[in-house]
């Protein structure tokens, strides 16, 4: 499930890539099918840095790359183990939200950045993750502890107060949004739902299998009842 258009961010080859908070590495995956890049995964779960790397590995044996290479890093928003102004794109994409520290994370997320490049970060969308936390107690522990719900505008206040400006943005993985509003409805720690365990069936052959017909849906239904919403910065110049 890719959050990130990367259409949108004209990345040159040789760029280096740090997407921080990786998880499995999905956009590590797809940045490093760019041409000659240097995707760097970044977390501070070490058993979603394993899965990352096997994932990273299994592109490399089918040759789905793009020539560049690649590399994994046990590493803490916080304080990231990278120099000042190493990297040409910054993907957090789903971290923001577990953060409590979050103007702290801002900064080091646009200390390591380059001046005039892109900042891409993800959170979920304020309403369909209110009604979650509304239909469920459990849901913001299930989830992996998220400790607020953005607006947009505060998230972009936060961002630009730490020296990026607002490029652009949009709603993404609206078909997604029904799934966790069923699973809070069940309990989000149930297994054995038989309509959330179907739905979940239905969302991956989606993903693996992109019909023309689910993709039209998610994009007309994005704008009203999008899980995430994606915001694309760029860092200022020095002044």
């Amino acid at each position: 499930m890719i959050t990130v258009n990367f259409k949108r961010l004209n990345i040159k080859p040789g760029a280096r890539i740090l997407d921080i908070g990786c998880g499995p590495g999905r956009h590590t995956c797809a940045a490093y099918g760019l041409q000659k890049v240097t995707a760097i995964a970044a977390d501070r779960n070490f058993n979603d840095l394993i899965e990352a790397r096997k994932r990273l590995r299994y592109h490399d044996e089918l040759g789905e790359h793009g020539q560049g290479s690649w590399a994994v890093s046990c590493a803490d928003i916080l304080d990231l183990p990278f120099k000042t102004e190493y990297f040409d794109l910054v993907i957090c994409s789903e971290v923001m939200e577990h953060i409590i520290e979050h103007r702290r994370a801002a900064l080091e997320l646009v200390r390591v950045l380059k001046p005039n490049c892109p900042l891409v970060v993800s959170v979920p969308r304020f309403l369909p993750e209110k009604i979650c936390w509304a239909l469920s107690d459990e849901y913001f522990n299930a989830n992996q502890g998220h400790v607020r719900i953005y607006k947009k505008k505060e998230l972009v206040d936060l961002l630009q107060s730490s020296g990026v400006l607002i490029r652009g943005h949009h709603f993404a993985h609206s078909l997604h949004s029904p799934y966790w509003w069923l699973k809070c409805l069940v309990g989000p720690a149930r297994k054995n739902s038989p309509l959330v365990n179907l739905y979940h069936r239905f969302l991956v052959w989606d993903m693996m299998k992109k019909p023309l017909i689910t993709r039209m849906l998610d994009a007309a239904l994005n704008p009203i009842m999008g899980k995430s919403i994606v915001l694309y910065f760029t860092k200022r110049p020095h002044s």
